[in-house]
């Protein structure tokens, strides 16, 4: 797994994918015939099949983080949200300052120390305005080496616990994993397969609609993570998906209804290669899936999922048998992509 926890720990926000994506596609080149980089930063990796079906494959890249929105005299860095957050999960955390130089920093709320507050003080909600980052150092540098629209990620390491890994930015790093370990894996396919590390999912799945649009695919497959809501707090209506349970075949998110051809093709090969799986509902949020659907005139699409505990946390967390599990389904539906049957009969 020491992969997945170099694509972890590796920075990349919105429109600035350029170190996992240099990481991406040393991963790929060998494993492919050719890559491109297309006009709005997707990673396109194409390798030849036989004459079969366009499959398009979609793992986003890019992580939830913030660009720096103004420096103030004292040095005190304010936040623009590139993604979405919680903010109670974000108090006190370090961060990296991907600047002129890259500093490290606290984030912190901009109120007084707890030992000042009165009780209605206590009781107020945090909100992400709240937060600022201190980076430790005069204002002046910091204005000089922060500018506008910096880049700032959290400064944490992925970790192996054993049966699960912890880290940031697993949404969506695993699946990257996930389609780099698959293509590896391939053996005959007749599919022309088209991997596609695509950019700024997480602003409202840009990357994967251009990319779709140039592909042309006959068959989309996203990977994405879920939600695992197996925690305390959580009821069994609410929790989408267990980890340790297997992969996850998506019915519908809110951005797509998964085509049933395609899920139906994904359950026979799970029961046929002996893959645990669950089935899942995402009652909110989106994936790639849902950009490749709406493409031209229709793509018949489906997302594969790893359950995620602590989505858009720094603890994102993955059961390692559920993470070869999505491995073996992708590069099972890869190469038997072209007996499935698209008919509508």
């Amino acid at each position: 797994m020491e992969l997945l926890k170099q694509l972890s720990e590796t920075p990349g926000i919105p429109s600035r994918e350029e170190p996992i994506r240099n990481v991406i596609s040393a991963e790929l080149a060998p494993l492919v015939t050719a890559m491109e980089v297309d006009a709005l930063g997707n990673l396109i990796a194409y390798r030849k099949g036989n004459g079969g079906p366009k499959v398009m494959i979609a793992a986003h890249m890019d992580q939830i983080g913030f660009m720096a929105r103004h420096v103030d005299d004292n040095g005190f860095i304010r936040l623009q949200p590139v993604g979405g957050f919680d903010p109670r999960t974000l108090v006190a955390q370090r961060v990296r300052v991907h600047g002129e130089e890259e500093l490290s920093g606290v984030l912190m709320p901009a109120t007084k120390p707890t030992h000042l507050l009165d009780d209605a003080e206590r009781g107020k909600s945090l909100k992400l305005d709240d937060l600022f980052v201190d980076v430790g150092i005069a204002g002046e540098r910091v204005k000089e080496l922060v500018p506008l629209g910096t880049p700032i990620t959290f400064d944490r390491t992925c970790n192996d616990l054993g049966e699960v890994m912890v880290g940031p930015a697993m949404d969506d790093r695993v699946s990257v994993y996930v389609m780099i370990e698959a293509v590896r894996g391939l053996t005959e396919h007749q599919a022309e397969v088209y991997a596609v590390a695509s950019s700024q999912e997480e602003v409202g799945l840009r990357g994967a609609t251009v990319a779709a649009f140039g592909v042309e695919p006959d068959i989309g497959l996203a990977l994405d993570s879920t939600l695992a809501v197996d925690i305390p707090g959580g009821t069994d209506v609410d929790r989408v998906s267990k980890l340790g349970d297997g992969t996850a075949i998506k019915i519908m998110d809110s951005s797509l209804i998964c085509d049933p051809r395609l899920v139906a093709h994904s359950r026979k090969i799970c029961e046929a290669e002996d893959i645990p799986y669950q089935m899942e509902i995402l009652p909110r949020g989106g994936t790639d899936g849902g950009a490749i659907q709406r493409t031209r005139d229709g793509v018949p699409s489906i997302t594969i999922s790893t359950p995620t505990r602590y989505v858009h946390t720094v603890n994102e967390m993955v059961n390692k048998q559920d993470v070869q599990a999505t491995v073996d389904l992708v590069r099972r539906f890869i190469e038997t992509a072209h007996e499935i049957d698209l008919s509508w009969s």
